[in-house]
């Protein structure tokens, strides 16, 4: 895909997610999708058939934020730190930009569901980015190096997950990043090296 056509869709998406956020999903309408992304109607239907299929952006939404961290984390920072900060980073995102009662409809129909599952896609920049932070932890003598990199990427993002739902299921009533930023070292601790 050419990078005008993804940065339409890709505007799409990100105007989509901000509405939902804002008005609710049923206060959306496509109209104000398209007016918000400045892109027209044909763009928005070459894309998507219906505003439900927007749903399943959520993992592009999630990677984009993924993309742009990974960026901005200093190189020199320790691999576990930085696996800590990812998660305390996109907790807090979360927090802020998604609404909790849609992202809870959105796992519990990840639970009962048939075939794509976007938020397991081994190919999302999230699992690249765990798992090239785990390779780098092991190199650097941070993170054990007696399991392999995707056990470790694997119990990673089951802790995410957990949190996450943890908290829609507390109807948010928390802070997920402030929460995260407490359990999450605690998950981990198996698999830092100790200096």
């Amino acid at each position: 895909m050419g990078t005008e056509k993804r940065d339409i869709k890709s505007r799409i998406v990100s105007a989509a997610w901000q509405l939902f956020y804002e008005k609710g999903y049923n206060g959306t309408t496509v109209d104000d999708i398209i007016a918000l992304s400045g892109t027209s109607k044909g763009s928005f239907y070459y894309y998507f058939n219906t505003k439900d299929e927007l749903l399943s952006t959520l993992s592009v939404i999630l990677d984009d934020y993924y993309e742009e961290l990974e960026h901005t984390m200093p190189r020199d920072m320790n691999s576990f730190d930085k696996l800590l900060h990812i998660n305390y980073a996109a907790h807090s995102m979360i927090e802020e930009k998604i609404s909790v009662d849609l992202l809870a409809s959105l796992y519990s129909t990840q639970l009962v569901t048939t075939g794509d599952n976007s938020l397991l896609d081994q190919n999302r920049r999230y699992y690249q980015l765990i798992t090239r932070t785990v390779e780098e932890g092991q190199y650097r003598g941070q993170i054990r190096k007696d399991m392999p990199v995707s056990a470790i990427t694997r119990y990673y993002a089951m802790c995410e997950r957990a949190l996450v739902s943890d908290w829609c299921m507390n109807k948010g009533n928390y802070s997920l990043g402030e929460y995260s930023r407490e359990c999450m070292p605690m998950m981990l601790l198996h698999f830092k090296v100790q200096s």
